[in-house]
């Protein structure tokens, strides 16, 4: 029976992996530049041609651990840290913290590697004066321009990732977009409550910091549902599932609950902060999509079909119901498992722009027993 891992778990991998890749495959290109200009031969000793190939294997070891060590690091402990700094603080603080880091782990590996080719015990006192000579030779600066190469190149990539996502960034990768692709997808369109009249309490940025905080205390909540952010629209989050992880265990529906609750639990510092407390609304829609990469001037990977305004205009009858969360008809008959949930039927109703009404839903969590 396969393991499956928490969505969380499973997203942070995916993140990390490719900072071991980038950390493997520079240093086989600076492996093969050395070589090259060291104008190595094939035609050695068969004892060194096992030996190199030893010292070749443990070293891409190395550095694929190097790398998934550092991208661990990064994206659950520095980005953290210096969330709040501007881009080039980050880079700064980040590479001085990481060549202190590289330096402790050279002197970790290094002797390790010389007593595998020398094939004497790593506390033989010529493991220590070769890392001496080593720590103070041209050898040792070029691995630091080789480290310091794949380490920005890590950074960039993670800074990339998380500007843009890191699932559309893998799939600019892998050109899984290139050519459009047709979809089944589930839609949330949030919105906030009240959002003329908060932001025109507050003024432009402390509402703009608000709707920071507002935003990241949903993050958790959409990861854990297996959800991925498509749009930020203003006060508008758009949350978009591939269809089977959105159905799979309720996600789809968890995640508003999911969302109101983390957002509940800060109430009284969102109070303290800024002198309200925001809500939102949320409509949830399923349907066929078209998804492909756009632009020229800036490349983006978009959804488009009739189920995008659907949802939309599911969110927007909210307030004629007073509501905070409605779903169509279609998408409460997909639903696995509804026992967990109150479902109540609302009619049928005219959505805006559309000929044919659909019948709508409200959902309550119910009570655990």
């Amino acid at each position: 029976m396969a393991v499956q891992l928490p969505p969380k778990t499973k997203r942070n991998l995916y993140r990390i992996i490719p900072f071991g890749l980038i950390w493997l495959i520079s240093g086989w290109v600076f492996w093969v530049v050395e070589q090259a200009a060291a104008g190595s031969s094939v035609q050695n000793h068969n004892s060194r041609v096992v030996m190199n190939l030893e010292i070749f294997i443990f070293s891409s070891i190395a550095l694929t651990a190097v790398g998934l060590l550092i991208g661990t690091i990064e994206l659950l402990y520095l980005n953290q840290v210096f969330s709040k700094k501007s881009f080039t603080q980050k880079i700064a603080y980040k590479i001085i913290f990481y060549i202190l880091l590289l330096l402790i782990i050279t002197v970790i590996t290094y002797p390790i590697a010389k007593s595998l080719e020398l094939d004497i015990s790593i506390f033989d006192q010529r493991v220590w004066d070769i890392l001496g000579d080593y720590l103070t030779s041209f050898t040792h600066l070029s691995t630091d321009i080789q480290l310091t190469s794949s380490l920005l190149v890590s950074l960039f990539y993670a800074e990339i990732s998380e500007n843009i996502g890191h699932g559309v960034l893998m799939n600019f990768f892998t050109g899984k977009y290139h050519s459009p692709t047709e979809e089944l997808r589930i839609f949330m369109f949030s919105d906030m409550k009240s959002s003329t009249a908060i932001a025109e309490q507050l003024g432009h940025i402390k509402y703009f910091e608000l709707l920071k905080e507002y935003y990241s205390d949903f993050s958790e909540a959409i990861i854990q549902h297996s959800g991925e952010i498509y749009q930020y629209v203003g006060d508008e989050i758009i949350i978009s599932w591939k269809y089977e992880d959105g159905i799979a265990n309720n996600n789809c529906l968890k995640c508003f609950f999911a969302m109101k609750e983390d957002l509940h639990k800060r109430a009284d510092w969102y109070y303290a902060t800024y002198g309200v407390i925001p809500t939102f609304k949320a409509g949830l829609h399923f349907g066929k999509v078209t998804t492909g990469e756009i632009g020229e001037l800036k490349k983006e990977i978009i959804f488009t079909g009739d189920v995008l305004n659907t949802t939309a205009r599911i969110q927007g009858l909210c307030n004629q119901f007073n509501l905070d969360f409605l779903i169509s008809g279609d998408l409460s008959q997909s639903l696995p498992n509804q026992s967990e949930f109150t479902i109540q039927s609302l009619g049928k109703n005219e959505l805006k722009g559309k000929e044919e009404s659909m019948e709508l839903f409200t959902i309550v969590q119910s009570p655990l027993l």
